[in-house]
């Protein structure tokens, strides 16, 4: 089924190495901003020689809002930093910029935080911004944030 989906349908979010695929959200019932707001997702990160996957609901709406706000404001500023720092210890990654419009991504991701660790890193430029930015918008479009915190 992993790679069927890798093979068919393309990411919801995709920057360099990483690619998140939302399915749909952990209590779609739910109206209030904690509960509502989880979506189940498939996340991979890959670079020469390795491929990492995680599957749950480990991201929360909100933090990719806030991923799209600080990515809107590292483009407007060509600096900054921009992160998705998830509640959860399955994932996260952050976008540091760096001089002349390079950007160092750092992706952490783990099936297992118990056991296992895996840290990527990915040298990218702020031409990648734009598309990080249309992406998280046409997420929060389609799952919009419920709830107030």
């Amino acid at each position: 089924m992993e790679d069927d989906l890798k093979k068919y349908v393309p990411p919801d979010l995709q920057l360099s190495g990483l690619q998140i695929w939302i399915h749909h959200r952990q209590f779609p019932n739910a109206q209030d901003y904690w509960d509502g707001n989880w979506i189940n997702v498939t996340v991979c990160c890959e670079a020469e020689g390795s491929s990492v996957q995680v599957s749950g609901n480990i991201i929360h709406l909100p933090e990719i809002e806030k991923l799209m706000t600080d990515a809107e404001q590292m483009y407007r500023k060509l600096g900054g930093k921009a992160e998705l720092r998830c509640m959860e210890p399955e994932l996260s990654f952050s976008l540091e910029a760096k001089d002349h419009g390079h950007i160092e991504m750092t992706v952490n991701i783990t099936p297992d935080n118990l056991t296992q660790y895996h840290k990527f890193f990915f040298d990218i430029d702020q031409s990648f911004l734009p598309k990080l930015i249309t992406d998280c918008k046409a997420v929060l479009e389609k799952y919009h944030i419920k709830g107030s915190q």
